[in-house]
């Protein structure tokens, strides 16, 4: 079983030693900070450990999500939820368990939220013994993640969204990028038509898009570059962030490169802010998780540093990110492995 904790101590053996020396994003400009608010989805909960959290504007706020229990990989790991109000973060809810009819019980992992256009909020998640066993499922949600209904299992072959949040297109389909670890660390994007989750046809999956010989590469974010231009960014063992391009709305592919962004085998996310410019949240260096940066770029490319969110003893890792209809940015990530932090970033602060 290829666990999160057991990726950070085997990274090292598959690392290209040139791409060890690309260059870290540049360092930010002079000025104030964008960070308008940094604080805890919750102080207390039920469980000791949480991490690989997921965040969504739904239609009447924040809903935030994560997987809790005794530590990665163990039976009693839940999908948890908390909504933000005006009072702030509500108490953790555990809203999917991995029990199964014959009475076992598997842990949870990697839950996504996503609010299509058309239809009720979904939360995607992960059940299994390992990422390499696991199997998708979905809940759904008419009232903003207060009820959820009754779990339904993806077709076979499709696991939906693997951490990072998924692209509605024009027109309404759903990109959503996923890997597999079965077989080396391999990413592919499949295609889902809302409402329906069930049902083979609402479903389409590409093939493999890198080579595990090149790059080991999981848990890609996509960012839309105008037209039908898309570029995926994802997670990797080669001490990078690696990329790849489509100019077909993800029908095709390019091939995987790496970008000059470090990565210590740890998760990443991106997105297109409303003023066109690209933010990133990632783990800037190539081993470790105890730094959680934020970058800013003007074309996917070219990778400016913009908020430095955590340096210490620790993990911070796996964030997530959106923007919300007031133009704010919102970041959820794993504390410590302890908790999950929320933080607010005015991008109008970043220059």
């Amino acid at each position: 079983m290829t666990s999160d904790r057991a990726c950070l101590a085997i990274a090292g053996a598959f690392a290209l030693p040139l791409l060890c020396l690309a260059a870290p994003p540049a360092a930010p400009e002079e000025g104030g900070s964008p960070v308008v608010l940094s604080e805890p989805v919750f102080q207390r909960a039920p469980f000791p450990s949480a991490h690989a959290s997921t965040i969504v504007e739904t239609r009447d706020g924040l809903l935030a999500a994560w997987f809790g229990g005794t530590d990665e990989g163990e039976k009693d790991v839940g999908i948890w939820t908390s909504r933000r109000g005006a009072g702030g973060w509500s108490a953790p809810m555990e809203v999917a368990d991995g029990r199964q009819r014959d009475g076992s019980r598997h842990p949870c992992w990697n839950p996504v939220l996503v609010q299509p256009s058309r239809g009720p909020l979904v939360l995607f998640y992960k059940v299994g013994p390992s990422p390499r066993e696991w199997w998708g499922l979905a809940r759904t949600s008419a009232d903003g993640g207060r009820s959820w209904s009754d779990p339904v299992r993806l077709p076979d072959g499709f696991l939906g969204p693997i951490r990072a949040k998924a692209l509605e297109l024009p027109g309404g389909e759903v990109l959503a990028g996923s890997s597999t670890e079965h077989a080396g660390w391999v990413v592919h994007v499949e295609r889902w038509t809302p409402p329906d989750l069930a049902s083979p046809a609402a479903w389409r999956k590409s093939g493999p898009l890198n080579d595990p010989k090149a790059f080991e590469a999981i848990q890609p974010t996509i960012l839309p570059h105008g037209g039908r231009r898309l570029q995926m960014l994802c997670r990797s063992r080669q001490k990078v962030v690696t990329e790849a391009w489509s100019e077909d709305s993800g029908a095709t592919w390019g091939p995987m490169t790496a970008t000059a962004l470090p990565n210590p085998s740890a998760g990443i996310d991106a997105v297109r802010l409303r003023d066109g410019r690209f933010l990133l949240v990632s783990n800037p260096t190539a081993a470790g998780r105890h730094q959680l940066e934020v970058a800013v770029s003007p074309d996917g490319r070219a990778w400016r540093r913009a908020a430095l969110l955590e340096d210490s003893p620790g993990e911070y890792s796996y964030p997530a990110v959106v923007q919300s209809k007031d133009g704010l940015v919102h970041v959820t990530y794993t504390w410590k492995r302890q908790r999950i932090q929320h933080v607010v970033l005015d991008p109008a602060a970043i220059r």
